[in-house]
């Protein structure tokens, strides 16, 4: 398939930059995948299309205060550093994205704090704004990670375009969300409240935890219009096997299997075995789902409403189908639901 056939005009005010005033406030589509229906609901809605023994998939990962403001050494210019992923714990050595890249060279210094209390080395260049930091922190790691976390700010992406103000820091989370590791939310899963799902496991549905660590790559413009040659960058993730057991289980036993979200969807197409059982897994997934594809795991996926180009959106296409998925995005916005981060859901079944 090519790039351009994922482009749609999204009108800007569609683009939800708060959250709904309660997590589960948000609206809900439904998707009847092989009727070609679709219905308008509330998320808290969601209840009704799952009974006793049916499994939900949730990406546990959390996500850190990934983004850093500081200063060069000698000539104080403002740099942005975004965090992408630990390299070295020991060595404090990070990968890290930097704005503007054109004034950061191996060998500069940059302090982070207003008395420069963290201070950091730039010891390679990765990409084009891409660099390898070392922290120059003496204390145990512990101290290192909370001085981080005091001057690291919430990782909303810029397209929202505004500051980022302190609710942010709890509801671009998970209320489930358990290992660090992640720089962008795994979204439809910010629509559960701890209501909503003990509603859930009062009626007899399991949840299977996996943890993907959210990267980049899910915001990265995609450069070429063959997406056959487009390669996503590698995130890590785990599947346990009593999770795996739990999500085989519940296929055995002809329950629904749902992913929450296309990072679920993509730790469940990574982990699947040949004969179709859930295996285990720890390490690195670069997979990259477009039509067409044929799904080997669940049954239903809930997910937001994607920005045009992005992989999200051509995930979900290759889950509903390429053409309904055209239609259905006309209908939200023609019906006005709020699109990206903070944006509205739709459960497709």
């Amino acid at each position: 398939m090519k790039l351009s056939q994922f482009k749609f005009e999204l009108p800007p005010e569609l683009i939800a930059d708060h959250p709904s005033a309660n997590r589960d406030d948000a609206r809900l589509m439904v998707i009847h995948r092989k009727e070609k229906k679709i219905e308008h609901k509330k998320f808290v809605d969601v209840l009704k299309y799952f009974s006793e023994g049916d499994v939900f998939v949730i990406n546990n990962t959390k996500v850190f205060p990934a983004r850093l403001y500081g200063e060069k050494e000698k000539t104080g210019a403002k740099i942005e550093v975004f965090l992408l992923r630990e390299l070295n714990r020991e060595s404090r050595l990070w990968d890290v994205m930097v704005d503007p890249a054109r004034k950061i060279r191996i060998g500069n210094k940059l302090y982070f704090g207003e008395d420069g209390e963290l201070v950091a080395e730039v010891i390679d260049n990765t990409t084009s704004r891409g660099r390898t930091l070392r922290f120059l922190f003496d204390g145990p790691y512990e101290e290192f990670k909370k001085t981080i976390q005091a001057l690291g700010e919430t990782p909303l992406p810029k397209i929202h375009n505004r500051e980022i103000e302190p609710e942010d820091e709890m509801r671009y989370q998970t209320i489930y969300a358990k290992h660090e590791g992640a720089i962008a939310a795994p979204t439809a899963g910010m629509h559960f409240s701890r209501e909503l799902m003990k509603r859930l496991e009062i009626n007899g549905i399991d949840f299977a935890e996996i943890t993907l660590h959210t990267g980049m790559g899910n915001f990265r413009p995609i450069e070429v219009e063959d997406l056959t040659k487009h390669k996503v960058d590698s995130e890590e993730m785990f599947v346990t096997q009593p999770n795996a057991d739990l999500i085989n289980n519940a296929k055995a036993g002809k329950h629904k299997v749902c992913a929450v979200g296309t990072t679920s969807m993509k730790a469940l197409e990574t982990a699947v075995s040949i004969t179709g059982k859930i295996k285990p897994y720890g390490g690195w997934t670069n997979k990259f789902i477009f039509p067409p594809y044929k799904f080997k795991t669940a049954d239903a996926l809930i997910t937001n409403f994607h920005l045009p180009m992005s992989p999200m959106m051509m995930m979900t296409a290759a889950y509903i189908d390429f053409d309904f998925l055209h239609e259905v995005y006309k209908t939200a916005i023609k019906e006005k639901y709020k699109f990206f981060t903070y944006g509205d859901a739709m459960l497709i079944i």
